[in-house]
């Protein structure tokens, strides 16, 4: 039996403060962060949607969401002939919820109003600050197939990797009996699942849970009139085990949580690399952004080897390697870039602004001339003057200020910043 994909809603959850991936959440929320060069970390679950043929999706959000807000706006505008449609829900008081969201499931309770004003059978919930390409048909079709009451997608992982997730054991049925939220590496062997043989191979014998649910929209509606339970993962899994028919959709295939710093960034630099992990050049699984009109990248001189370059760049460095570069990037003579992801900039600058900025002693939209960058971050807009020094590592200690912040050895510096001549970051 096929489902109807008219009848699926994709429910996207934009995550709370996202304090784990600031500074780059401090000015925007999680869904809308940059990431390889061109795209936005929404883009990720809307581009499996579609790729779905699944159409009609809400982002639920609450912090800066004016920026997530304006991307949508610009990127996402089906034809007026169609039911399609990305719509952003963000937290909103009313006489029966005067709070902000609680938790995933006070997101997706609070916004039942205007999911319900949708003809639909089943609520795809995701989330949104995930790197993975799904179809989720297969997903959907199992669930109807099997008569599910929750489908929950999994994912395969070893022993180092479980005690960071939630983890299902399933029944020879793949059916989840029981769960368990991060659990100690000593309880682990009675945690086992029926895996594949590539799996088992890899030392993969544990199902985490993916944050990717299916439900029926009945049982939605029934669950969130249940106003005491805030979360998906930590309350409303675990309390239907063992009451309700629990599937487990095993997936294979890459998929990251997208939770901090190391892990963005990680995620990112992983693009550059000869066969990636995720793959941007999949004629199957496009990921969808807003189509700018911009000119080629330009180069001089340099030397460019295991990296992305986006369009519209003006690039002038000495070498780039094994870095991202995002859209209208700006570098000078002689700079050498190196593991570094570059967001770019939102703006070219004229070539009278930049007069007067070099008149004035004023650093120039990009990087400047003669600099070296090594494990870092750069959000966009940022200011970079001319020989400046910067190399990230294990070496630093995390620390923050109102030009830069170091996470986990990687110099993320802030948007906008403004960095002078000379300046060093070792």
């Amino acid at each position: 039996m096929k489902a109807k994909k008219k009848n699926v809603i994709a429910i996207i959850l934009g995550g709370g403060q996202g304090s784990r991936l600031y500074p780059l959440t401090e000015s925007r929320s999680k869904p809308a962060v940059p990431i390889g060069g061109k795209y936005r970390l929404v883009d990720i679950p809307i581009s499996n949607c579609m790729n779905s043929d699944i159409y009609r999706m809400f982002v639920l959000t609450q912090f800066n969401s004016a920026s997530l807000n304006a991307h949508i706006k610009n990127t996402y505008n089906f034809s007026i002939f169609s039911h399609a449609f990305v719509d952003i829900l963000a937290a909103e008081q009313t006489p029966d919820n005067p709070t902000w969201f609680q938790g995933t499931a006070d997101a997706v309770r609070q916004c039942m109003p205007h999911f319900l004003n949708h003809d639909f059978d089943y609520a795809l919930i995701l989330s949104g600050d995930q790197l993975y390409q799904m179809d989720f048909n297969d997903m959907v079709e199992e669930h109807i197939k099997r008569e599910a009451d929750i489908t929950i997608a999994t994912l395969p992982v070893n022993a180092k990797d479980a005690p960071e997730f939630g983890i299902l054991k399933t029944n020879s049925e793949s059916c989840i009996e029981s769960f368990i939220e991060k659990p100690a590496k000593e309880l682990l062997p009675d945690w086992e699942s029926d895996v594949s043989e590539q799996m088992k191979s890899e030392g993969k014998h544990y199902l985490a849970s993916m944050g990717i649910y299916i439900f029926n929209k009945k049982l939605l509606v029934d669950i969130m009139s249940n106003k005491d339970t805030k979360d998906f993962g930590k309350e409303i899994i675990p309390q239907a085990v063992g009451h309700k028919k629990i599937l487990s959709y095993q997936y294979e295939g890459y998929w990251t949580d997208i939770g901090n710093i190391d892990s963005f960034f990680e995620a990112n630099i992983g693009l550059t690399e000869d066969l990636p992990k995720f793959n941007l050049f999949d004629n199957e699984n496009k990921i969808f952004t807003r189509p700018r009109l911009l000119p080629p990248s330009k180069f001089q001189k340099t030397i460019v080897d295991k990296s992305l370059i986006s369009e519209g760049c003006i690039l002038n460095a000495k070498e780039i390697n094994h870095s991202v570069i995002g859209i209208r990037a700006r570098v000078g003579d002689g700079t050498i870039i190196q593991n570094c992801y570059i967001m770019g900039n939102d703006f070219y600058q004229n070539i009278d602004d930049m007069n007067e900025d070099l008149k004035n002693g004023r650093q120039l939209v990009g990087i400047g001339e003669r600099c070296f960058i090594n494990n870092a971050l750069v959000d966009k807009n940022c200011r970079i003057g001319n020989d400046v020094y910067i190399s990230g590592g294990s070496h630093l200690e995390d620390f923050s200020n109102e030009l830069y912040a170091i996470k986990d050895g990687i110099v993320v510096i802030k948007k906008g910043a403004i960095i002078p001549d000379n300046y060093t970051i070792k």
